[in-house]
């Protein structure tokens, strides 16, 4: 890998088959899956690799819940299954952990309403989720406070195909594979300025003017703008940030413990016995990066929901943004009137569990080869039609 490099330009030579703007998990997976079939890849990102939403630490891989079956949940559900066996394949080539454990989840149940309905759920789970995955509902917790029993007086859903890994620890470690592929070209604190979508061109911040075979936005927030100009619709708005703010305890847990989540309030046990707790969702906000009473009102949530980490000390807290596609689904896919301009974008809280399932997607499209099946709620045509 060739970090800062030179060598390929707009009227030097050969363009790359694929340029990625951005070196999240979702530019990170894109990338990985473009080189392992050949391509050449350039991947630019204005700062570091895992930079923005990807920095965090909750790691929390969870499906939609099973009733109402359809494209979206069917495709997150696949990813989450496959997932398990790509990490194992990426951390077997690198030698790098990813944090990445099935672990479960408990959702506790507070009303009689939320125990009637979770009970409704057990067959759409066994329909839609197979025997492999557990749905069922519980009185109790296995675990001693984990949760408190308080605060789940109708029990608790205990289900089994939730999982977590690191955040941190899954980008290094697809950083580092990447860093072994020759046909990969990664420059840091290189951003996406313009793109000339009738040359093919995009102009990055470092004066360069690259020629590409396809381009991948998978810039997180700042994919929007782009994908909107690039449809020749710069006045419509695609998506937006969402702040989110989380915190992480010296705890010494358990890692085989399952993730709790309750109203919005997540806590996840990782292999270090660190605890991380989030996360806020605010939709208007004067400091994207930084911390404040919104995030200490969440961890005294998740000291009450779980009395394991009522004493553990604060060793880290953390800001930043997540990109919320309009209508929430993610984009994915070419735009349209411009075909080698790729959207990979607007994951907000499921890019991790769906981002290699996504990359698939796209590399398909670049080869011709056969790939996923792609919601059409995915496809950026789709999200213009909603922004419209």
């Amino acid at each position: 890998m060739m970090v800062g490099d030179s060598r390929v330009a707009h009227g030097g030579q050969a363009a790359p088959d694929l340029l990625i703007a951005g070196a999240g998990v979702t530019g990170l997976w894109l990338a990985l899956k473009a080189a392992r079939v050949g391509l050449s890849v350039l991947l630019a990102e204005r700062a570091h690799v895992g930079a923005g939403a990807s920095g965090g630490f909750l790691g929390a891989l969870m499906p939609h819940s099973p009733e109402r079956w359809n494209g979206k949940k069917d495709f997150q559900f696949r990813a989450l299954v496959d997932l398990e066996s790509e990490i194992a394949t990426l951390e077997a080539e690198t030698g790098l952990s990813c944090g990445y454990r099935r672990v479960g989840r408990l959702m506790p149940l507070t009303s009689e309403r939320a125990r009637t309905t979770a009970l409704e759920r057990i067959a759409e789970a066994k329909a839609n989720w197979g025997d492999r995955f557990g749905f069922e509902v519980n009185h109790t917790p296995d675990r001693h406070n984990w949760p408190n029993i308080v605060s789940a007086p109708r029990g608790l859903v205990h289900e089994t195909l939730s999982a977590r890994l690191m955040p941190p620890a899954l980008t290094a470690a697809l950083a580092a594979r990447l860093a072994t592929m020759p046909n990969v070209d990664i420059r840091l604190g290189v951003g996406l300025l313009s793109i000339d979508r009738q040359e093919s061109v995009a102009h990055l911040s470092d004066g360069s003017a690259i020629g590409f075979g396809h381009l991948a936005l998978a810039n997180g927030v700042d994919a929007f703008a782009f994908l909107a100009a690039a449809a020749d619709q710069p006045s419509v708005s695609l998506g937006g940030p969402i702040k989110g703010q989380a915190a992480l305890f010296d705890a010494d847990a358990s890692p085989d413990l399952p993730l709790v989540y309750d109203d919005g309030i997540y806590v996840i046990a990782h292999d270090s016995g660190q605890v991380a707790v989030g996360s806020t969702s605010e939709r208007e906000f004067d400091d994207p990066h930084g911390t404040d009473v919104l995030l200490d009102d969440v961890i005294k949530g998740a000291r009450r929901l779980c009395p394991l980490i009522r004493h553990a000390p604060v060793v880290q807290r953390w800001a930043g943004l997540r990109p919320r596609a309009i209508g929430r689904d993610p984009m994915l896919g070419p735009v349209p009137g411009a075909p080698r301009i790729l959207a990979m974008a607007g994951g907000f809280k499921i890019s991790f569990g769906v981002a290699h399932r996504m990359a698939d997607c796209l590399v398909a499209e670049i080869t011709g080869g056969g790939g996923p099946d792609m919601p059409d709620s995915f496809s950026v045509a789709h999200h213009l039609g909603k922004a419209r």
